[in-house]
């Protein structure tokens, strides 16, 4: 099984998989039109009072346009896998940036506010988290991808951990040093200067490298939904009508990142209502279904049980939080 909605089909029939095909593919619509947003935001800020400057929604287009050479013009995962390995020294590399500048711009922030807990604000803290954690929906074919399948445990744990590792250095340091004040994204928070605008061009590498893995993921579900392969249509068919379904998909990124460019709001949204599913509730019960129930110790049943109750709680309130603060920054926009 290669495929999310391949192993919900095994465990609950058609409508089981269509179900997860349908916050499949809110994700790996959503992820790329985040992304997308981040991109051209960060171009914008990077160009402003240069020759270069342009406003956001053509910065934006601009960088669809960018990932859409090597998404139409390559056909598998392990052909974008080199992407990836780039992404993940990029993002260490602002991660560090971030670390040290927060540190050494403590003593010009001055002291800063601290809460507790924000109960009110946890659901969409949570859906943001769990969209910090949410390349499994990509992992089937990336596991496929691989020329030792077998090692796929391995390299899910210490994939896990180092992102986890890395979100520790950039979320602990910097609530300390900017408390109330943390911006999304975090560098927004550093002092405008050549460290800023080396994480900014980095962060936007990143985004435009990871983009067509998430992308690529749709497409291959697609194709593979709709059978279009070479020995069905011949080999030059068969890239004209997947470069024609891979534009469409491109094309539906664009239009959404152009017109909800709110960064933080977005990624909320798309965290609390498919993440928050996707990583929370349906592989626990994937796992039930394929391994079995009973066989199972109480204490791991009792985990299982709060985890999926964090996911239900960030789809439901986290996704109704996001929504009201799109719908208020859009009528602010528009007075």
């Amino acid at each position: 099984m290669t495929t999310f909605k391949e192993i919900s089909t095994t465990c609950f029939g058609s409508i089981g998989g269509w179900v997860t095909f349908f916050f499949l593919a809110w994700i790996l619509i959503g992820a790329p039109t985040l992304y997308m947003v981040l991109a051209g935001q960060n171009l914008s800020q990077l160009c402003q009072g240069t020759a270069a400057e342009l406003n956001q929604k053509i910065w934006t287009i601009i960088m669809c346009i960018v990932i859409g050479v090597p998404f139409v013009l390559v056909k598998s995962m392990k052909e974008v896998a080199w992407m990836s390995a780039f992404g993940s020294v990029a993002t260490v590399v602002v991660v560090l940036i971030v670390l040290i500048m927060a540190c050494m711009n403590q003593s010009a922030v001055g002291p800063a506010v601290h809460d507790g807990v924000i109960w009110d604000q946890f659901p969409a803290a949570l859906a943001t988290i769990s969209f910090s954690f949410g390349g499994n929906v990509i992992y089937p074919h990336v596991e496929a991808s691989m020329a030792k399948p077998k090692q796929w445990p391995w390299v899910i744990a210490a994939g896990l951990s180092t992102c986890a590792f890395l979100y520790i250095l950039c979320a602990v340091p910097g609530y300390y040093i900017y408390g109330r004040a943390t911006l999304s994204p975090i560098y927004n928070n550093l002092p405008a200067g050549v460290g800023q605008t080396i994480a900014i061009v980095l962060i936007t590498l990143h985004v435009l490298m990871a983009a067509p893995l998430l992308t690529t993921s749709l497409s291959l579900d697609l194709e593979d939904m709709l059978d279009i392969t070479v020995e069905r249509f011949g080999k030059w068919k068969e890239f004209c009508i997947r470069a024609c379904l891979r534009i469409a998909i491109l094309v539906i990124v664009a239009i959404i990142a152009c017109f909800v460019p709110y960064f933080s709001l977005l990624m909320g949204l798309i965290g609390s209502f498919s993440n928050c599913v996707l990583i929370f509730v349906f592989p626990i019960l994937y796992y039930f279904k394929l391994t079995g129930f009973r066989n199972k110790p109480i204490y791991e049943i009792v985990w299982c049980f709060l985890t999926i109750l964090l996911g239900i709680v960030g789809l439901i309130f986290g996704t109704k939080d996001a929504i009201e603060g799109l719908i208020a920054a859009t009528q602010a926009d528009a007075h």
